[in-house]
């Protein structure tokens, strides 16, 4: 009898470790909470641009749109941060975050399938380079636009944010410094993407975040310079969202900050003056329409109410600006 119960003991070991061998292949991993089944249902097309800090409120906008399905969150490092704060927060069916680490686990068919069954899809803060290097050309790429092309409200957080965008500051080389890149437009630092996802009201519109907390208005006017200079459309846009605020965005274009911090809305339609390696940029006057905690705009009309409208211009890499005092935030 202990013999018998020795070799089950040892096929027992031997299960689990294949069993441990056959879960540590898996190239993803996956946390859900809530209710384990799927369920289907008919979601409205909605956009949730958050600057850096978490907003309960847009949370709740965001997920009223899934209309109780399955919400989903995608990762490229990190684990289940988000479930238990969104479904604190949303009546929905469940909330999973799927961690996609390589461009191996970004053409899995569970990954693909897990995309493709989402009632809304939130893409998490940390690098964005990952999300280039991992997810573009791949499987993940395709079943994300096909999301979008369906209505499924879709949004990012910080480096969620920055990708949303047809152009992408996709920081290949680290970030980027607004002091760095107004001296250099050409630094090694300014790395640019485009055609990841295909947001319609977001196309030709780079997206940026942490905006006015980590001074960033000086490296996004580098950024239009050289979409500008590279080959870029004529008219170019940002939409830059601080941290504490986040922009929601109708089908229909319109759009609202929530938050306590700004979200700006820039436009430029002007080939710079000087965007040279190694030369400081002249470029401008560039348009800005600064907005607070309740104010709308027009992503269609590019037009806002009760917020400010001002102008930068960039001169030997200083920075000026309409607004009293020469403030460009």
């Amino acid at each position: 009898m202990r013999r018998v119960g020795l070799l089950c003991f040892v096929a027992f070991l031997c299960m689990t470790a294949c069993f441990s061998s056959a879960e540590e292949k898996k190239p993803w991993k996956y946390y859900r909470t809530g209710n384990p089944e799927d369920k289907t249902t008919q979601p409205s097309a909605a956009y949730f641009l958050q600057g850096g800090n978490d907003l309960d409120d847009a949370f709740r906008w965001f997920c009223a749109r899934a209309n109780g399905g399955d919400v989903l969150v995608l990762r490229a490092r990190g684990g289940d941060g988000y479930n238990s704060y969104i479904q604190g927060l949303c009546h929905v069916n469940s909330v999973a975050s799927l961690v996609i680490p390589s461009r191996e686990a970004a053409e899995d068919p569970f990954v693909v399938s897990t995309i493709r069954h989402a009632e809304a899809i939130f893409i998490a803060g940390g690098d964005q380079a990952n999300y280039i290097h991992f997810w573009k050309g791949t499987a993940v790429q395709r079943e994300l636009n096909d999301a979008i092309a369906r209505g499924i409200p879709f949004g990012g957080n910080s480096a969620g944010l920055a990708v949303l965008g047809e152009f992408v500051f996709a920081a290949l080389n680290d970030t980027a410094e607004s002091k760095t890149t107004l001296a250099d437009p050409y630094h090694k630092t300014v790395t640019m993407e485009n055609d990841f996802l295909k947001i319609p009201l977001l196309q030709g519109v780079l997206t940026d975040t942490h905006f006015a907390k980590r001074n960033r208005m000086g490296r996004l006017l580098v950024f239009l310079a050289r979409l500008h200079v590279d080959g870029g459309p004529a008219r170019i846009r940002a939409i830059a969202v601080d941290e504490g605020s986040a922009v929601m965005i109708e089908p229909d274009g319109n759009a609202i900050t929530m938050g306590n911090k700004p979200a700006y809305f820039v436009e430029s339609n002007t080939q710079p003056t000087v965007c040279k390696a190694g030369v400081p940029l002249s470029y401008g006057p560039v348009s800005v329409y600064r907005t607070t905690a309740s104010s709308h705009f027009n992503v269609k009309s590019w037009s806002g109410k009760d917020g400010i409208a001002y102008e930068l211009t960039a001169t030997q890499g200083v920075v000026t600006s309409t607004q009293a005092r020469g403030v460009i935030y």
